[in-house]
């Protein structure tokens, strides 16, 4: 009997959880249309409508009485039932935001960081940027539902654990527990390609995309891959690490973060890039930069230009989208 009550709970959260989305991403939508949506009854869908209004998380915005049928009550998300922390966890720098649910940024702050000062000392500049944030939004009487936290490497989801930052020379940093026990907040840990990919599906120019590629550049290079409307992980979670992905044919005398040569990292980062230009710029080599630089033309389609730039951004893509479609073999049967 326990167990049938602990079970109807669970599946009465999830519906909660999918509806309450489903608001958020297709709002003003009626009840009708959520449970054709959800495939849900309509008794179920008032039931649960009816408990996400009495928690402020959804209001009823008004009827439609303009289409065609019977006039139907829209729903819509209460952007001010709450706040939610945001930070980015860079290599060289933090930022944290205050958002309310529809992703409005209400507080924003962002510090340069050094790593080289040790990991401790930049996670405690961080929470303090939390504490600040927090400290503010709650004098202007918000509630906070939790914290989302995006960092460069490989993550352990379940356990909101940091596996591995090459660029940070970070290992296994418990970040849920450590950001849980400083705010007794929810902590959600995301990979921060992963992150922005997510965030450009939900609010950018890939809202209405089910299928993209999002590339993500800085002193790393990382990528999120969305199929079929969900964010593809593939095996462990490396499938958007096409940074560390080996791309030069010649033997090359640069060794990536993670340990390995001729990572596409290396050679179009923003710190390799940088290189190259003072490169030419030190040998009085002829070129266009300073032509660029004085009518503020962007850099990078002249420095990937060179055919070893195109080929090296084709390969970490093909082995992308190879891992990610493995019924291409097959599309001749």
């Amino acid at each position: 009997m326990v167990k049938n009550t602990a079970d109807q709970t669970t599946v009465r959260e999830k519906n909660l959880s999918s509806v309450l989305r489903l608001v958020h991403s297709q709002s003003p939508i009626s009840r009708a249309q959520l449970a054709i949506a959800t495939g849900l009854n309509k008794s179920t869908i008032s039931s649960l409508i009816d408990e996400l209004i009495a928690q402020n998380f959804v209001y009823e915005a008004g009827i439609n009485s303009g289409a065609a049928g019977r006039p139907a009550t829209k729903l819509e998300i209460n952007p001010h039932a709450g706040l939610i922390v945001g930070v980015e966890l860079g290599v060289d720098f933090v930022t944290v935001a205050v958002t309310d649910l529809l992703g409005n940024i209400l507080w924003r702050y962002k510090e340069d960081a050094d790593p080289a000062e040790g990991q401790d000392k930049m996670i405690n500049q961080t929470l303090l940027i939390v504490k600040e944030a927090m400290t503010v939004n709650k004098k202007k009487g918000g509630r906070f539902f939790g914290i989302g936290l995006s960092t460069p490497g490989t993550v352990d989801l379940k356990e909101g654990v940091l596996i591995f930052a090459p660029n940070l020379h970070w290992r296994n940093v418990p970040f849920r527990k450590i950001f849980s026990d400083y705010t007794k907040l929810n902590v959600y840990i995301e990979n921060d390609a992963n992150a922005a990919t997510i965030a450009e599906h939900l609010f950018g120019t890939a809202r209405e995309c089910r299928d993209f590629l999002f590339v993500f550049a800085g002193v790393g290079i990382g990528s999120g891959l969305f199929l079929n409307g969900n964010l593809y992980r593939g095996k462990n979670g490396y499938a958007g690490e096409i940074g560390h992905s080996p791309i030069m044919a010649e033997p090359s005398p640069t060794v990536c973060h993670c340990g390995n040569r001729g990572c596409w990292e290396t050679y179009a980062n923003q710190y390799s890039i940088i290189q190259r230009v003072q490169a030419r710029l030190e040998v009085k080599r002829s070129n266009i930069i300073p032509n660029l630089w004085q009518t503020k033309t962007p850099c990078f389609p002249f420095l990937l230009s060179n055919k070893r730039q195109t080929w090296a951004m084709q390969k970490p893509l093909n082995l992308l989208l190879k891992q990610a479609m493995p019924w291409e073999k097959d599309s001749r049967v």
